[in-house]
């Protein structure tokens, strides 16, 4: 615990550091100061708290159905909701669904017993890979159910090291596990916890929420009118290098390309690269401005361009119901983003290299509804069978929609497990 704890510091003393050079973590650093605060204004001593913590965006994602079903059954419970990363928090500030919101400040003794003291939450739920020992032992300390959803476990992960006792210590103080497949029921059964229930993944019934919660997007259509369509989502330059030349030579095709970074630069760069491969484009903003002014003669002009750019947050999730195929980026870095979000609507979808570590895509690829491609000849190998065979993408695609509907269901088990149990 000392090694942990003496950790903890310095990675706050580095991240304090690092924040007079980092905007990212600058945000986090100063949200992180205004927690106490937010806590104090947005939570009475008689309040009946149950705390949500997601490091990020995606897994506050695979919280909301958890959430909101409370919301519905319970709403004599006050929802708090902490997020780690700033790209999760500056993006679902304002989210309804939660009554507090605010970041989760370092692990350290200190922060997690003040925390706790004003949250003083009934239930504390933890998403996917959520494991701070302070906060946990603070928990566990008070009483307080606490639970895991939508975990997975690998076996070279630390809490199943012999070198590493304390991570084991800290999986222990969880009340029940919700976990996505049963290796990492049995992952944790080999360190003796029991409390285990294989659920599946929550985001499933998340992206199932949102499909049918999808909106029409009269800018999209208008662009689309009725053409095939390839829906690059999350795009990176590494993944752009690859389909943006593809495209030159096929000309009934028109592009949908939602970039993860929307900055100057990089939309800068995408026009640029659009143009050298002989592809007009136009910005999704630009449309948008036309519509509301019913410019309808420049609007008409700009919707003829091949590439539409999503120059906005926002629309990705309704977008892809317009789509033939869809690409998911982040395949050449970090790894890929979300790929149930495209499979939802029936389109088979195609991603780069690095996602060994996400199951869904995975079994995705395994049952022929999804396609890793590694450089420009084995995207190129791909859509050519695509284009050729319609009758090949529409049956992938309707595999991806099927394995969706036949995993979804893990929110309700949890909700059950946690609240009606």
């Amino acid at each position: 615990m000392f090694l942990y704890d003496f950790g903890l510091n310095a990675y706050a003393s580095l991240g304090k550091m690092a924040s007079f050079f980092n905007s990212k973590i600058r945000k986090m650093v100063e949200g992180q100061r205004e927690t106490a605060d937010i806590l104090r204004r947005g939570i009475a001593t008689n309040d009946r708290v149950v705390w949500f913590h997601a490091a990020s965006l995606g897994e506050f994602e695979q919280g909301r159905p958890i959430m909101e079903r409370l919301r519905k059954q319970h709403p004599e419970y006050k929802i708090l909701l902490s997020f780690f990363s700033p790209s999760g928090y500056e993006v679902r500030k304002n989210y309804e669904g939660a009554d507090v919101i605010c970041y989760l400040p370092f692990d350290t003794p200190r922060n997690a017993k003040k925390f706790i003291e004003l949250a003083h939450p009934e239930i504390a739920i933890f998403i996917k890979y959520e494991f701070w020992g302070n906060y946990l032992t603070q928990l566990h300390e008070r009483g307080v159910k606490t639970y895991s959803v939508s975990s997975i476990f690998r076996p070279g992960q630390r809490f199943f090291k012999k070198w590493n006792p304390y991570s084991k210590v800290v999986l222990q103080q969880f009340d029940h596990f919700f976990v996505q497949n049963e290796t990492s029921k049995q992952l944790l059964a080999s360190i003796g916890i029991h409390c285990v229930t294989v659920s599946g993944d929550t985001r499933f019934d998340r992206v199932l929420d949102i499909r049918n919660a999808s909106r029409d997007l009269p800018v999209v259509e208008a662009f689309t009118q009725g053409q095939k369509t390839f829906i690059a989502g999350s795009s990176w330059e590494p993944d752009e290098e690859i389909y943006i030349p593809y495209f030159s030579n096929h000309s009934d095709w028109k592009l949908i390309i939602a970039p993860h970074v929307i900055s100057e630069s990089h939309l800068s760069k995408i026009e640029k690269m659009l143009e050298s491969n002989g592809i007009s484009s136009v910005r999704y903003t630009s449309l948008e401005q036309d519509a509301e002014k019913a410019e309808s003669t420049n609007g008409a002009e700009k919707s003829q361009c091949r590439c539409l750019i999503v120059d906005c947050f926002g629309k990705l999730s309704s977008i892809y119901r317009y789509g033939k195929i869809a690409l998911v980026g982040g395949g050449f870095g970090a790894g890929i983003h979300n790929v149930p979000e495209a499979a939802v609507y029936g389109i088979p979808v195609l991603f780069g290299p690095n996602n060994q570590k996400f199951r869904e895509a995975q079994i995705l690829k395994k049952i022929g509804a999804c396609f890793e491609y590694s450089d420009a000849e084995t995207f190129k190998t791909l859509m050519d069978r695509f284009l050729s065979d319609e009758k090949y993408m529409l049956e992938s695609g309707e595999k991806s929609s099927k394995f969706i509907q036949e995993n979804a269901g893990a929110a309700d088990i949890c909700y059950r497990g946690i609240f009606e149990s």
